[in-house]
């Protein structure tokens, strides 16, 4: 079963930086796409950023030029770093494991609130 916990959230004023983290359980981790979505009040999930071992990293165009993700397969850990925060990216991240043509395993969700 995977398990995966995400820290690092909190409150921001803009323009400011975070960055989130999220410690797997995972077998074989570099297996793995990893990935961070949110949701923020009153809106759909939507992918953040996705990395795959051996392929570039995908950003949604809302964060590209911000946000960076990362992962460390040694430590079996993926991180989003994200600067120049606005108000928009107030959300609850979640941390997302997939592999192979599986579903996504989900951790629990960290908030993040950017203030203006």
């Amino acid at each position: 079963q995977v398990h995966l916990v995400e820290s690092g959230g909190g409150l921001v004023q803009a323009g400011g930086s975070l960055r989130l983290s999220c410690a797997t359980s995972i077998s074989f981790f570099s297996r793995y796409t990893m990935g961070w979505y949110r949701q923020a009040p009153g809106k759909q999930r939507e992918l953040v950023a996705a990395i795959t071992s051996g392929c570039g990293p995908n950003y949604a165009d809302s964060v590209k030029g911000r946000f960076t993700i990362s992962r460390d397969n040694a430590k079996d850990t993926v991180y989003l770093q994200m600067n120049s925060l606005k108000p928009e990216d107030t959300a609850v991240y979640y941390c997302t494991a997939k592999y192979a043509c599986g579903p996504n395993d989900w951790g629990q969700g960290t908030q993040v609130t950017v203030s203006s």
